[in-house]
């Protein structure tokens, strides 16, 4: 992919999807929804769309899984759905700037396992950029403007974290699992994420507090159909016409979009200290991203 010279359609594909994915913070704050239910609902209608798509599609060839390969991709849906569930409940328990940065340490997480995964060496501007990162979020914490966090805030720091960690997980599993069509991947994890979350609702959720009015239904399915079913079909359909650099350039529009949509809409503000974490953790992450074949390689396997 590296040598390919980059598709017209493909790079307005990938910026449609990368700025609808930014969204996805702001639609979750008018969807009054349990985060698991949501997941839920997400992984289900995603997951029903790439179905359809791929009986539209059916002309293709697609391959035989065998059941070691359909149980990994059924064990990274399950990770999907418990990354969701984090992501969602950090967006409940902080800001959207908040909670999008720390799970953008995700590129930093898969940087200093690399050494204990993949064998590879934690060279010096790897390592910087690591070392950025973590202090962009120490900054991002607010521990720099008003000493420790509130419990709420440490909350949704935590959960934003941990969907990072979980992110990571997925992607460093999925570069053990090359060479299966991308649909067919994506379909099963997104469905597998789905059913991650039926045994904890059942066990955890009373139904009869969930409300959810004629707005909310519209973007749930606008968050199910869009930010997942299409926009997960034309991200992996344009990486197949792009340049490996300008994916994982382009990627970053999803935060970026996330931070200033954070500000417009939903009028959450940033300190000093949170905007210079924001430049060392997105910095970080790109210059790492650029950074040997394991970061080239990572932004191909974006769960969002």
């Amino acid at each position: 992919m590296n040598e390919k010279r980059n598709d017209t359609k493909s790079l307005v594909m990938l910026i449609g999807s990368m700025l609808i994915f930014g969204t996805v913070g702001i639609f979750r704050r008018y969807i009054p929804l349990p985060s698991a239910l949501l997941a839920c609902c997400r992984g289900l209608i995603g997951s029903a769309f790439l179905l359809v798509l791929m009986g539209i599609k059916k002309g293709e060839k697609r391959q035989k899984l065998g059941a070691k390969k359909t149980a990994a991709l059924a064990l990274m849906g399950a990770l999907i759905g418990l990354n969701w569930l984090l992501l969602f409940e950090a967006y409940n328990y902080t800001t959207v700037a908040t909670a999008t940065l720390c799970y953008y340490m995700q590129p930093t997480i898969v940087i200093l396992l690399s050494p204990l995964v993949f064998r590879e060496k934690l060279t010096l501007k790897k390592g910087l950029c690591a070392f950025a990162a973590v202090i962009g979020m120490v900054c991002v914490s607010g521990v720099m403007d008003s000493g420790m966090p509130s419990l709420s805030e440490m909350k949704g720091i935590l959960c934003g974290l941990g969907a990072a960690v979980l992110y990571a997980t997925v992607v460093i599993v999925n570069k053990k699992l090359p060479g299966i069509d991308a649909y067919q991947k994506t379909t099963i994890q997104l469905f597998s994420a789905a059913i991650i979350m039926v045994p904890y609702l059942l066990l955890g959720q009373d139904f009869a507090e969930v409300s959810c009015d004629a707005k909310a239904i519209v973007m749930l399915l606008i968050v199910g159909l869009v930010h997942t079913g299409i926009c997960y079909a034309a991200y992996f359909k344009s990486i197949e016409g792009l340049r490996a650099q300008s994916v994982a350039l382009f990627s970053y529009l999803d935060p970026v979009t996330a931070l200033i949509l954070s500000a417009l809409i939903l009028h959450e503000s940033m300190s000093v200290w949170g905007m210079i974490g924001a430049v060392l953790i997105l910095g970080a992450a790109i210059v790492g991203e650029f950074t040997g074949k394991a970061g080239k390689t990572a932004v191909a396997e974006k769960e969002s």
